[in-house]
């Protein structure tokens, strides 16, 4: 039985013999097409010996999940397939299909070796950026906003978790910092640079029908005022009074846009930004620098 069928939140398992990154980004990519649910989506990487893989079903078998794998080897996504169907489990092969559709048509075996990326800065500082999106989620350390490259402010349920995860898995330091109702924000983001700061909002109904989800999900009542329309409404226009007393901060709608979409909008507004500093700072046509 799955954790759909059984009530509970229902959990994909994503397993990976290299990062697990290619197949956690299509995954969610694929997630944001399904409002109403809310997964729990766990990541194991580096899978490489086939007493992990027996683990990890066992695991799964408990939480009737959904596995998700990108096992290069054949023999190891071979003995996979073969223990979930013994276990009930669904399983979803991105990479197996395509190998064997790339070995037709180069007319050559796959070599079979799990991919790891190259170890260079790049990858390294989205690691550490993975890591601090992690650290300073929903309000956490407060003190760390400084270090941040982008700060999002927003009332719960407004993608602030996710779309941190998506910038930092590009590069970005990400905190995110939520509106709570009656509560004012950290003291510590008005000394933050406030070109970094976004603000996120999202129509009532959008944003009752994500929470009533959540809840839902949660097996908790869907009529508690965190989902009831008048709670919301002065919600939102709590967080309406903050972002228009802070002039200075982009606020972007997330209603009905995926992820990517709103990471666009944000980072294009950061580029313009930064365009019209650079701008600023050039010395004008035919102005001599040394007076």
């Amino acid at each position: 039985m799955t954790s759909v069928e059984n009530g509970a939140p229902p959990a994909i398992y994503v397993v990976s013999d290299a990062t697990a990154e290619t197949a956690e980004r299509v995954l969610r990519a694929a997630l944001i097409q399904f409002d109403d649910f809310t997964p729990k989506v766990r990541v194991f990487s580096l899978v490489r010996r086939d007493q992990e893989v027996e683990e990890i079903l066992t695991r799964a078998a408990g939480a009737g999940a959904l596995i998700v794998h990108t096992l290069v080897n054949p023999e190891q996504r071979a003995l996979l397939e073969k223990r979930a169907k013994e276990l009930g489990l669904e399983t979803c092969d991105l990479i197996g299909q395509l190998m064997g559709r790339l070995a037709s048509f180069l007319q050559a075996a796959p070599a079979g070796r799990p991919g790891l990326p190259r170890l260079n800065e790049e990858y390294f500082r989205r690691i550490e950026a993975v890591e601090f999106a992690v650290k300073h989620d929903d309000g956490q350390s407060s003190q760390g906003l400084f270090q941040a490259d982008i700060v999002l402010v927003g009332l719960s349920r407004t993608s602030k978790t996710p779309l941190s995860t998506y910038l930092a898995q590009k590069g970005w330091k990400v905190a995110n910092v939520p509106i709570v109702l009656g509560l004012p924000l950290p003291r510590e983001l008005e000394a933050v640079d406030q070109a970094r700061i976004f603000g996120l909002t999202i129509d009532v109904a959008s944003l009752i029908r994500i929470r009533r989800a959540r809840l839902k999900a949660l097996n908790m009542p869907v009529d508690t005022d965190y989902a009831r329309r008048d709670h919301v409404m002065r919600e939102l226009d709590y967080a309406r009074r903050i972002f228009d007393a802070h002039e200075n901060w982009p606020v972007i709608d997330v209603s009905q846009k995926a992820i990517e979409e709103t990471a666009s909008i944000l980072l294009r507004i950061m580029q313009e930004r930064r365009a019209e500093r650079d701008a600023a700072k050039a010395p004008l046509d035919g102005t001599s620098s040394t007076g």
